[in-house]
């Protein structure tokens, strides 16, 4: 599936990736491609396209918690598409078992701005080790309200990627297989479908352009608020209706009916 595909490439550090493609403020695109068209697609890209390898491994195991208030307000706030939305996270690389927090926030024209900090692995359920660095990071962004917000875990993601460099352009493209979802009470399993990131800076990379030359455009999905829309059927979703419809509910299990009769 995967594997193969990515065994090709020429390998690259992690220090080296982000050095050359760190992209802590850059532009998202993000496709749903059958499985089965993945290792195509790695095989035609650019010759001088790297993939992250650190000891003999290419594909690493990602853990992410997501944390909102009790009123959903970084779901809402996705879900209106409001200019100030965020998300906070932890972001465990299980393999290494190192574990980040992380706030997300908009830059303009509609980049992306992460910050993080190192977070404890043991703590990785929970924002209290890192609530000063939440708070203050939310503030600096033009958050209003963020010192009163009280934070629990709503969404647990788990998948596998593989980082590829792209050295023309110093952008990335990740591919997530085997992704799994669970909001507590169920879990949803994505199917039959990778999903695949390209971080660029204002244009477009190699990568897009691949993607739509095989037919595949840009759609609005976030694994945050398109995963917990599918789980939880009540929420306003129409920012992403017709990607749970089209694409992602049939490939899933687990929610898929939940989701058909509301």
């Amino acid at each position: 599936m995967l594997e193969d595909p990515v065994a090709r490439l020429v390998p690259v550090g992690l220090d080296e990736l982000v050095e050359r493609a760190g992209l802590l403020t850059r532009v998202d695109r993000k496709y749903l491609v059958p499985v089965d068209d993945v290792g195509a697609l790695v095989r035609v890209l650019p010759r001088d396209a790297q993939v992250l390898e650190i000891g003999s491994r290419r594909l690493f195991e990602y853990e992410s918690v997501y944390f909102d208030t009790p009123d959903l307000l970084a779901y809402h706030l996705a879900a209106h598409r409001r200019r100030r939305r965020f998300k906070v996270r932890t972001r465990t690389y299980v393999d290494s078992a190192l574990c980040w927090i992380e706030v997300k926030t908009r830059g303009a024209r509609g980049t992306t701005v992460k910050d993080r900090v190192p977070h404890l692995l043991d703590e990785r359920s929970t924002v209290d080790p890192a609530l000063p660095f939440v708070t203050a990071t939310l503030a600096a962004h033009g958050i209003t309200g963020a010192e009163s917000m009280d934070w629990s875990p709503t969404l647990l993601t788990r998948y596998r990627r593989a980082t590829i460099l792209l050295p023309d352009s110093d952008s990335r493209l990740t591919v997530d297989v085997d992704l799994l979802w669970h909001d507590g009470r169920r879990p949803l399993h994505l199917r039959g479908l990778a999903v695949v990131e390209t971080k660029t800076g204002s244009t477009a990379s190699a990568a897009d352009r691949l993607l739509w030359a095989h037919g595949h455009r840009p759609l609005s999905i976030s694994k945050y608020a398109t995963g917990l829309a599918a789980l939880q059927p009540e929420l306003p979703a129409n920012r992403w209706h017709r990607t749970l419809r089209r694409h992602l509910l049939p490939h899933s299990a687990s929610a898929v009916e939940a989701y058909a009769h509301s």
